[in-house]
């Protein structure tokens, strides 16, 4: 009943920033409504830094970051392929993909993605390990207004989700730059240690609105 209470009150003050460190978004079961969309300053991004931990178990397609524009559905997408056991990220509808990466179930996995529209160059790191840089797209900007879902893919502008992509599991600590962060600042996010908040989207002030069955919990820690 407060874990309703809680979501009612979360879902109603969506527009206010909330302060999330210490919390997690709980995606708690397989659905095609449960998600949560994020609010970003701005509308126009030349470049990009998304960073965020995921916890989940899932043996199958998930996706961990949708962002979608009225033209283009995979702006910026961040998706794994359990087949060929790649984390993908999709930028402006065009993808490449890395494998050999140890995506192991049941523990914390920190990912940051990197792209720059003037070199075309996408990055990924993997709890603190840098990937290859990758030619994808460039010329082009990620313009207009913008939706971003958490725990859905959209095929479509907020909308086209499919169950058997959507994300089970937890999620926190998600922030975004509008700049490609240094190797230092990156590790300074994975390691836990004082880094420079997103100014796109700020975990310590995020604006989101929750639709479905997401519980927003105290994250989990580790005792030792």
């Amino acid at each position: 009943m407060m874990f309703l209470l809680l979501l009612v009150m979360l879902t109603a003050c969506a527009a206010i920033p909330q302060d999330l460190s210490g919390k997690m978004f709980t995606f708690p079961q397989q659905s095609a409504t449960a998600l949560v969309k994020l609010t970003a300053s701005g509308d126009r991004f030349g470049a990009v830094t998304v960073c965020h931990r995921s916890f989940t178990d899932l043996k199958r397609d998930h996706a961990l970051f949708s962002l979608a524009t009225p033209s283009i559905a995979n702006e910026l997408l961040i998706f794994w392929d359990e087949t060929n056991k790649e984390m993908e990220p999709h930028i402006k509808n065009t993808k490449t993909e890395y494998g050999r990466w140890d995506y192991k179930p049941n523990m914390w996995h920190s990912i940051c993605t990197t792209w720059d529209s003037e070199s075309g160059l996408v990055q990924m790191w993997f709890d603190g390990q840098p990937s290859i840089r990758k030619f994808i797209t460039s010329g082009s900007a990620i313009t207009g207004s913008n939706i971003i879902v958490l725990g859905q893919e959209q095929d479509a502008y907020g909308g086209g989700f499919d169950m058997k992509q959507s994300f089970v599991g937890m999620m926190t600590d998600v922030h975004m730059w509008d700049h490609t962060l240094s190797a230092c600042e990156i590790h300074k996010y994975v390691d836990g240690l004082n880094f420079t908040p997103g100014n796109v989207l700020n975990w310590g002030a995020l604006e989101f609105a929750i639709s479905g069955k997401v519980i927003v919990e105290d994250k989990l820690n580790a005792c030792y």
